[in-house]
């Protein structure tokens, strides 16, 4: 005979540690997991008694259990008892990886009750003593609240001092991103250096050629023939370094709008539930299109599409006004130094961020809550990175913009001045369009 686990007890059991979080169904929140222990059956034998099995009420609490319950809570919606569970791991000797888990979800019930300075403390700590990446933070999207406030700053800034990859380790891929677009470069490169070498030799044994026939005499060879090889080994040499110089500068150009494309992917603004999410969490479910300009342009720009409403939103346009010279935020510089007792090798609790966005409830949930206009959070790096898509297009900077992003992400087209909304009814897709499905 023997005792069957409950259901509750198989459901647990399916719970990974550090699993990939899951979406809640009244808060958008995903968090990190803690496996309990695995549910096991016992042998009952009937010559001898056995045990009574422990009730479920009088089981002790771990930091384990308390992290699983306030994330349990957190779903529900419950977020003051959620953060009462956390705060409770804390204080039952929790091992690196369970004080990890616990400190960043504390930070995140903190970050969702718009709790700026705890939600960083407990950030700064899990950072410091428990070797949470800094990229776990950059890329959660459910911290995009707090990665508007000036505690975030503040704490990025501490952790650059500090000698971490405060979030643009992203950098470190762009030439594997830039190869895939131009996979041949590295070969011309090849070809560039190899030529170059070949033509330095021959010139190398052409020079002293060319120097004994301008000096003519018995012997010496004839002076244009080798007037002619020796230019065409300098000339050779010239145009071979100048396709170098050149590719390279076609690389750099290519890197730079990479990094504006995947700054901009990270860019906050604020949706009509009054939800902060980030630009990358939009693909595939809007087209925005930033108004970039003097608040009188931009406002009659939105006033226009207003008669455009209905079509504009069956085509899944999000408008984006970007006022120029909003207020900007001073950082105190501060850095938290070296870690004292860092866990080694714990998870990485966000870095499966795209597959997260990429969830049909949540792209379901946020097609429902995106309307005509959103409002951008944290203007100032929303007019740098459109001042800086301006110098790349030879634009003037601070002039009135327009800037029309597809389904995936990428910038459709962009103008000066703002846009006609009649001609982009005609241009767009509506979102249930076989060449809407293309574009994504």
């Amino acid at each position: 005979m023997a005792v069957t686990a409950t259901a509750a007890s198989m459901a647990l059991q399916q719970r990974l540690l550090f699993n990939t979080p899951k979406s809640k169904a009244l808060h958008p929140h995903r968090r990190t997991h803690l496996s309990p222990q695995t549910p096991r059956t016992v042998s009952m034998v009937s010559s001898s008694p056995s045990p009574p099995s422990p009730s479920p009420d009088t089981k002790e609490d771990t930091a384990e259990s308390c992290v699983n319950t306030g994330l349990s809570l957190f779903s529900k919606g419950r977020v003051k008892d959620a953060l009462a569970q956390f705060e409770n791991a804390l204080t039952l000797n929790p091992n690196p990886v369970e004080a990890q888990a616990a400190l960043y979800n504390k930070a995140c019930c903190h970050a969702y009750r718009g709790e700026g300075k705890k939600a960083a403390d407990s950030l700064r700590i899990a950072l410091r003593d428990y070797n949470l990446k800094f990229t776990t933070i950059l890329n959660d999207p459910d911290l995009a609240s707090f990665r508007t406030l000036p505690e975030f700053k503040e704490l990025q800034e501490e952790a650059r001092l500090g000698g971490e990859d405060i979030g643009y380790g992203f950098r470190r891929d762009l030439k594997l991103i830039s190869e895939v677009q131009a996979p041949f470069r590295g070969v011309r490169r090849f070809f560039y250096v190899a030529f170059t070498a070949a033509a330095g030799i021959s010139t190398f044994f052409t020079v002293p050629r060319l120097i004994q026939a301008i000096k003519g005499g018995d012997g010496a060879p004839d002076i244009w023939e080798t007037t002619g090889n020796a230019a065409i080994n300098i000339g050779g040499i010239i145009v071979l370094v100048a396709l170098f110089i050149w590719d390279n500068k076609k690389e750099e150009e290519q890197l730079a709008q990479i990094t504006r494309d995947e700054t901009l992917s990270r860019l906050p603004l604020r949706i009509s539930t009054n939800r902060i999410i980030e630009l990358v969490q939009l693909r595939e479910t809007a087209r925005p299109v930033i108004l970039a300009g003097k608040k009188e342009t931009v406002s009659a720009a939105i006033q226009k599409a207003e008669r455009f409403r209905t079509d504009l939103v069956r085509r899944g346009v999000l408008l984006v006004p970007v006022i120029w010279g909003e207020k900007r935020t001073s950082v105190e510089k501060k850095g938290f130094g070296v870690p004292a007792k860092a866990a080694i090798s714990l998870p990485n609790i966000g870095e499966d961020f795209e597959k997260r966005t990429q969830s049909i409830t949540a792209k379901s949930r946020l097609k429902a809550e995106v309307q005509l206009k959103a409002e951008v959070v944290s203007p100032e790096e929303w007019e740098r990175w459109i001042r800086d898509q301006q110098k790349s297009e030879g634009v003037e900077p601070g002039e009135d913009v327009y800037i029309i992003l597809r389904l995936d992400g990428r910038v459709r087209r962009s103008g000066k001045g703002m846009p006609d909304w009649q001609q982009i009814v005609k241009e767009l897709p509506p979102m249930d369009a076989f060449l809407s499905k293309l574009e994504r």
